[in-house]
């Protein structure tokens, strides 16, 4: 077997690190345009990041969310947006077992928040809110605070600004973080 399991890219594994290891890695669709890679498309997780089929890396304290589908991984990448990677199946039409890489992903992404805490507003009592995120890289020291508004608020609205520098300091104090 190889040192990167069968079939790892190329592309892939000339961009790991020192140090990076694999994690998991699955068959997945050729990208929409691409012809197939020789032994197939694969989407390859590893201890820093997630590596999409076309060599890209996606580091995982930027993925804010990711769901499964027999046919689909769908994740949202902060500041850039959803993607989604097909998954292929065998030529016996069986679907692909992408059980270690969905809990893979999964660990990754969970291992990077620090906390992550909805704080109501306007009031004490509503339903509404935003969220604070403190993420922080595998393996890595500096923490990244981020706030997430809830479909309803106004970012320019002074009084959300003034609510969310005053969580951000309450947290900070209680978390030591």
């Amino acid at each position: 077997m190889a040192l990167f399991g069968p079939h790892l890219p190329e592309q892939v594994r000339s961009r790991l690190e020192r140090g990076e290891r694999v994690l998991a890695q699955a068959p997945v669709a050729a990208p929409a345009g691409d012809s197939p890679a020789p032994g197939g498309a694969v989407l390859v997780a590893t201890t820093r990041a997630l590596y999409l089929p076309e060599g890209r890396a996606v580091l995982w304290q930027d993925i804010d969310r990711a769901r499964w589908s027999p046919d689909a991984l769908t994740f949202v990448e902060e500041g850039v947006g959803e993607h989604t990677v097909r998954l292929r199946t065998e030529l016996t039409g069986d679907p692909v077992d992408y059980r270690r890489m969905a809990e893979t992903v999964s660990e990754r992404v969970t291992s990077t928040i620090l906390v992550n805490r909805f704080v109501p507003f306007p009031s004490t009592e509503s339903t509404t809110g935003f969220r604070l995120v403190a993420r922080r890289a595998p393996l890595g020291s500096e923490i990244d605070w981020r706030v997430h508004l809830g479909e309803d608020l106004d970012p320019e609205d002074p009084r959300l600004s003034t609510a969310v520098s005053r969580a951000l300091a309450l947290i900070r104090e209680q978390m030591g973080v």
